[in-house]
């Protein structure tokens, strides 16, 4: 069963293909010689396309279709998979997101561009661990595999939500030094969901931050501040990441 419904889901996701699409998105997300998504491939869909056949397939998908299909060499099949599993995650019992979360993290490989960690750590990863161990995150922070840091930092949105900051501030101070961009980006777009829930928990950290921050991680953080206290402290921050 699992091998027939994942070719039902590849059928529709290669009548939807459109190669201009697929050029475009190969270009976006940076699959050329050198970049972070060097080698990816993709069929050429729109991200709502790809929402519209989950919705379609989300009843009759189980856990080990979406794991069959995220070992895909396209892109786009890797995010229907997530979305599909973000969906088995939420509706499942104890057993079913013990199953799914055990999955993802086995399957970590495939997970291989910020979108696909963005549009999944955070459902899956951060929900599981909320009253559970989380040292998992911390695993996963140490990692020479960017994408295993990302979702790191991702998963604790969730966290984030439920005003629980802890994680976050941790993660941001392990990982202040490195020198990936999109750990950069992402640890200062988390702590500035951080600042939305708590104005005084974003301020903390960047008083005692700022200086050692680099510009990325901090512009990214403070952009929601007023003018003036943004100004203030983007002064504060190195000019560059040594």
């Amino acid at each position: 069963m699992s091998s027939q419904i994942r070719n039902q889901l590849v059928e529709a996701l290669t009548a939807l293909a459109d190669p201009t699409v697929a050029v475009n998105r190969s270009r976006f997300f940076k699959s050329g010689p050198g970049e972070y998504g060097e080698g990816d491939k993709f069929r050429g869909l729109t991200v709502p396309q790809i929402r519209s056949i989950e919705k379609t397939y989300r009843k009759m998908v189980d856990l080990d279709s979406a794991v069959d299909l995220l070992a895909s060499e396209y892109h786009e099949d890797r995010l229907l998979a997530l979305l599909l599993m973000n969906y088995l995650f939420a509706r499942g019992d104890q057993e079913q997101k013990t199953k799914v979360y055990e999955a993802y993290l086995a399957n970590t490989s495939w997970i291989n561009n910020w979108d696909l960690v963005d549009s999944s750590a955070r459902f899956i990863i951060g929900p599981y661990i909320e009253s559970g161990d989380r040292s998992i995150l911390y695993e996963l922070a140490e990692s020479a595999n960017l994408w295993e840091r990302r979702i790191a930092v991702i998963a604790t949105y969730h966290l984030i939500k439920q005003n629980d900051f802890a994680d976050i501030l941790r993660l941001a101070e392990i990982l202040i030094d490195d020198r990936q961009d999109l750990i950069q980006k992402a640890v200062g777009w988390m702590l500035r969901e951080a600042g939305k829930q708590n104005l005084a928990v974003l301020i903390g950290f960047l008083d005692k931050y700022a200086e050692k921050m680099p510009r990325t991680m901090l512009r990214y953080s403070v952009e929601k501040l007023p003018d003036g206290l943004r100004t203030d402290y983007m002064g504060r921050g190195r000019r560059s990441h040594k």
